[in-house]
């Protein structure tokens, strides 16, 4: 995979931004996982910069706080932060990324196809992350789903919408060589 400069510059920038905003957590007291803007973030990212660059994004974060660097949710990091009981969601940004980038790169880049988009790549992470968290920690599926998906089902659709809304908007306003690579 060829990714050019620019791509790789942005999506530099957008890996910062998802680390910045992963700092933000609000620790629920009936789940293990935290509450953070990092669902919002991948997805606005992938909306704006497009599958490619999108993905290649979250890929850049998730090497940073693999690494060492303290970009996952309160400044976790490291192989035990991917591999704990909360590291499917992190997984899950990638998948996130390629299907939300895939809906929209092969419909339009429109609020409800935006939207739809978002919404797929947020179940998506919530379903990886289920799966993981049922295989890391032992526990039941239904357990795995009480802790790691009803609460935060409608957080989701919040962030998951609102990334469309904003990622659409921006890209509308962005010149069109900002999002196109230069060949």
């Amino acid at each position: 995979m060829r990714i050019p400069l620019r791509q790789q510059i942005l999506a530099a920038i957008f890996a910062a931004v998802i680390g910045i905003l992963s700092q933000l957590v609000i620790t629920l007291p009936f789940t293990i996982v935290p509450f953070t803007l990092q669902t919002f973030i991948v997805g606005l990212t992938v909306t704006i910069l497009g599958t490619k660059t999108g993905t290649w994004a979250i890929v850049m974060y998730l090497f940073l706080g693999l690494i060492g660097i303290p970009v996952f949710a309160g400044g976790a990091s490291g192989i035990g932060a991917l591999l704990g009981p909360t590291g499917g969601f992190l997984i899950g940004f990638i998948f996130n990324g390629l299907v939300t980038g895939t809906i929209i790169n092969k419909t339009k880049r429109d609020y409800v196809w935006a939207s739809l988009a978002n919404l797929a790549g947020a179940a998506v992470v919530l379903l990886f992350g289920a799966i993981w968290m049922h295989f890391g920690t032992g526990m039941s599926f239904s357990a795995a789903l009480n802790a790691a998906v009803l609460p935060f089902i409608l957080p989701g659709i919040i962030k998951a919408l609102a990334a469309a809304v904003i990622g659409v908007t921006i890209a509308q306003r962005l010149p069109q060589r900002f999002l196109t690579p230069v060949k």
